[in-house]
């Protein structure tokens, strides 16, 4: 009988009973000391991330973005969530997508409404229960799309860490713009992302658990900056609001931008589904807690269809700031609506000091942040023991992230990984063995290993070809194949009709059920002869000595 699903707001009710069962203040206070501790970790990081979903003509506004969509996606979708640990807000991934988006036709307001579009898309896939689809894309084809975002990050902020112009259309048009304007190196900007890469390197480990080492490099860039009058381009200012200088305006929306934006807001919608899906297993894992995909798909796109209406960028659960969370002894899903109030206070506290940091600094954050994104210990694993088959997926589906959209990135990921698998199905193994019976009869014992489809069922005939001797009895042994397409078939009675061209005798053991039954129902049986099926080699060795 078929699971009766509860109603969507009892499931809610139920996830929360759970979760707060003898919460207490020593609860209360931990949720609060990590949500302060991971809102340190994301105030800058929503900085760099707001900055780098934009183009250079609405740095300001998206910087203003990034913090407001990490006080809002920090509330909402910390309180919806499928866990008690998700921290979600502006990430890399989604910020490789958007600038191209905001330099397009429709500029921030087609950004908004590609959002908004997205939350659609995500609350429906958590309506339908999508969530569990995303098991099914292949560990190396999401290391290679993770690589590859990094590197398009890296190379989005060459510009800002340079100091020339570095727009153009994709990422190679971005690489040939600053290959071309190299020349133009601003020093002084050069110099102060270098110094926040080299600060976040040598920051010891130890101190990171109570500040990261990127609020504190982006501190001491920004002093030194200030200090020695440095001439280097800043944020400026930015408002002391959660409501941005220019939001989704549903006046603004047409038919026509509805029809231009759609891919990008799918595409956002499959990186919100993905990253956070992925990161609510990883984190589910790490506090041994249960996790409920298809509640964070609705949280998520409640969130991202929230955040236009305020200036917000898309959001999507964060691993690194889940797992700060986890690790300064996040309690209950509180943690990330403390983690937002802090948020709130920077902004209205210090938004002066926020305008002073220059955005060389914020790409020196966004560097160490894409280096970060890599998992160099998985990708080192598949090279130790010659995976070639993962390190293909895994570098050509990287390629695809550098070379052409993000979307198309993953299904080629996806699509060539069904083909290897595939190829590793209908790889079957033939071995023969030579075995003399009790009645001194010469025996080969034909062992196949795998599935037969109609693509390999030539391997049987082949490998009895390939026989240096002929013998008075071939033994076809089935106890290793786990799947016979039945259009191979025919390719079994080519190889049992040159057994008896050789004057030779033949049975099938070990055929399981499932394969005896569906050749049986096509007729093979009755052709080649019913006496000729055995369960196992005991069977027919006991059959020729009665």
């Amino acid at each position: 009988m078929a699971k009766q699903r509860r109603p969507f707001f009892a499931h809610y009710a139920k996830i929360f009973r759970n979760e707060f069962k003898g919460y207490n203040k020593k609860y209360f206070i931990n949720d609060m000391t990590a949500g302060i501790t991971v809102g340190a970790v994301a105030l800058p990081l929503a900085l760099a991330f707001g900055a780098a979903s934009v183009d250079q003509d609405h740095l300001a506004i998206g910087i203003a973005g990034g913090l407001i969509t990490a006080i809002i996606a920090g509330i909402i979708s910390g309180l919806l969530g499928g866990g008690s640990f998700q921290i979600s807000g502006p990430t890399g991934a989604m910020a490789v997508i958007l600038g191209t988006i905001v330099s397009g036709t429709y500029g921030l307001q087609g950004m908004f409404m590609a959002t908004f579009m997205s939350g659609v898309i995500l609350l429906i896939a958590g309506l339908l229960r999508f969530g569990r689809f995303v098991q099914f894309i292949p560990k190396p084809v999401v290391t290679g799309f993770t690589s590859g975002i990094a590197l398009v990050i890296a190379i989005g902020q060459l510009g800002n860490a340079f100091g020339v112009n570095a727009a153009g259309e994709g990422t190679i048009g971005k690489v040939m713009a600053f290959a071309s304007n190299i020349k133009d190196t601003s020093l002084p900007t050069l110099g102060v992302a270098a110094l926040v890469v080299v600060l976040m390197i040598v920051y010891p480990k130890k101190f990171s658990k109570y500040v990261p080492s990127s609020l504190v490099a982006i501190i001491i860039a920004t002093a030194i900056c200030k200090l020695i009058n440095l001439d280097v381009k800043t944020i400026g200012s930015i408002p002391s609001s959660i409501i941005n200088s220019e939001v989704l305006d549903i006046k603004a929306v047409d038919i026509p931008m509805i029809t231009s934006i759609t891919g990008y807001a799918i595409t956002i919608a499959l990186l919100g589904m993905i990253e956070s899906l992925l990161c609510g297993t990883a984190a589910a894992s790490m506090k041994k807690e249960k996790f409920d995909s298809n509640v964070e798909l609705i949280a998520q796109g409640i969130a991202n269809m929230a955040v236009p209406f305020a200036g917000g960028v898309p959001s999507t659960a964060a691993i690194a700031r889940t797992s700060v969370a986890i690790k300064s002894g996040c309690r209950t899903r509180l943690t990330s609506v403390f983690q937002s109030i802090f948020l709130v206070l920077c902004m209205f506290v210090l938004s002066p000091l926020i305008g002073m940091v220059p955005y060389a600094a914020l790409a020196g954050v966004l560097f160490m942040t894409a280096y970060k994104m890599n998992d160099f210990t998985t990708i080192k694993g598949y090279f130790k023991h010659g995976l070639k088959d993962a390190i293909a997926s895994c570098f050509i589906t990287m390629a695809a992230t550098v070379i052409l959209d993000l979307t198309y990135a993953i299904v080629i990921g996806v699509a060539l990984s069904m083909i290897i698998t595939i190829s590793k199905l209908v790889d079957i193994r033939v071995n023969v063995e030579e075995e003399t019976l009790i009645d001194n009869r010469d025996a080969a014992i034909v062992y196949s290993v795998g599935a037969y489809f109609f693509a390999n069922g030539k391997q049987l005939k082949k490998a009895i070809e390939k026989c240096e001797k002929k013998y008075d009895t071939y033994i076809l042994s089935f106890r290793g194949v786990v799947f016979v397409d039945v259009s191979a078939e025919t390719e079994f009675v080519e190889a049992i009709e040159y057994i008896k061209s050789l004057g030779a005798d033949f049975c099938f053991v070990g055929m399981n059920e499932d394969i005896n039954s569906a050749l049986d129902k096509i007729g093979f049986h009755d052709q080649v002869g019913r006496d000729h099926f055995y369960a196992n080699l005991e069977e027919y060795v006991a059959s020729t000595t009665k």
